[in-house]
């Protein structure tokens, strides 16, 4: 059953999904609502690069520009979702983009899943509104699934970014680059930066679209949802930059203790749920399912170090308290004591704390 909620968008009334079980029905319920798109005013790009942005047009313009530079044969999809303020203005200026308002805020997953309808590209791929595409790197991407028709998703590596734009190293969990079949490595860990993926739009005919009550990592359930049917693949170089969230930026990224709890419960209740994971011996799922835990306790572990380095010795409590219930070995763990320390000596002013935790604060 799907519920149904109607939303004007760019003059066509769309349908946002509210609860995401899939039937039969689905591929055909998607190609409906695509099609209200009419095709005059939908691209046929090779690949559509979805922006979904609210209320930031400082930081659009550079996003667009990147998206633009990263491909021979890309179309760029804005999303306003409700802004209110001189967006609008600012795409009307943009040369080459498909502008698409949406005037009741839907939040990231939502006006993404408005802009795959409004896409009739052969791939897809997200940016977020202040982060950006490398040049070329689309055009690198689409060659491997151009050659690959078994592929459904490809990745790259990402470099990271502080607030300023400055780059500061490379995208943190990426150190091996799985590929192939990646749907056990998924459910061990988030190694694919959302941006960094271009996947195939008819992979969601059988998937399913963004989940929006997943915000935050929306895009990771979307990456285990396809990697339980697709070989995943990668090309090791970097596609694109991050800018790093911190405890005082606002960005979505930037609550951990959020997205954890998040996290820790979609995988008990939907991930080990899908059929390869239900399916699967005993003992496969328990591994799993500690070694899970253990990438979120760490996850966790170091958001606790920066809240301590903020200057918030109680929330920082709360959030150690938090991971020794992900996983109990960490109180008798030297790393807890080593991360903990580090958040210490930025609080009070050393210059280790500094270099170790400064592009988080």
């Amino acid at each position: 059953m799907v519920g149904r909620q109607h939303i004007r968008c760019g003059g066509f009334t769309i349908l946002k999904l509210r609860r995401l079980r899939f039937s039969k029905s689905f591929s055909v319920w998607f190609e409906r609502q695509a099609a209200r798109f009419p095709e005059s005013e939908r691209s046929v790009a090779k690949v559509s690069v979805i922006i979904a942005t609210h209320s930031r047009p400082n930081l659009l313009i550079r996003a667009v520009e990147s998206a633009q530079r990263a491909g021979d044969d890309v179309e760029v999809i804005v999303v306003d979702d409700a802004s209110t303020d001189e967006t609008a203005e600012v795409c009307s200026k943009l040369p080459g983009i498909r502008y698409v308002r949406v005037d009741r805020n839907q939040q990231v997953a939502g006006a993404r899943n408005i802009g795959i309808l409004s896409s009739a590209s052969e791939y897809i791929t997200f940016l977020d509104d202040d982060d950006s595409r490398l040049p070329g790197s689309l055009d690198a991407q689409t060659a491997v699934l151009d050659a690959r028709p078994e592929v459904g998703l490809v990745y790259g590596r990402a470099l990271v970014a502080n607030q300023q734009g400055e780059v500061t190293g490379k995208y943190p969990g990426m150190s091996g680059c799985p590929e192939g079949d990646v749907f056990w490595d998924l459910l061990v860990s988030n190694f694919i930066c959302c941006h960094t993926a271009v996947f195939r739009k008819s992979c969601l005919l059988r998937v399913g679209i963004l989940d929006a009550r997943l915000p935050g990592i929306d895009d990771w359930d979307l990456w285990v949802r396809i990697s339980e049917l697709y070989r995943v693949a990668v090309i090791d170089m970097p596609v694109s930059v991050w800018r790093r969230g911190t405890a005082g930026s606002g960005q979505g990224s930037s609550n951990v203790a959020k997205l954890v709890s998040m996290a820790v419960d979609t995988h008990q209740n939907k991930w080990m749920r899908l059929p390869r994971a239900a399916e699967a011996p005993f003992e496969i799922r328990g591994e799993v399912q500690q070694k899970f835990r253990d990438s979120q306790a760490s996850f966790l572990l170091t958001d606790a170090a920066v809240t301590l380095a903020s200057g918030s010795s109680r929330k920082a409590i709360s959030k150690l308290l938090k991971v020794f219930r992900l996983n109990r070995r960490y109180i008798t763990r030297l790393y807890t004591l080593k991360v903990m320390g580090l958040g210490l000596m930025f609080k009070l002013g050393f210059s280790r704390g500094r270099m170790a935790l400064g592009n988080y604060v």
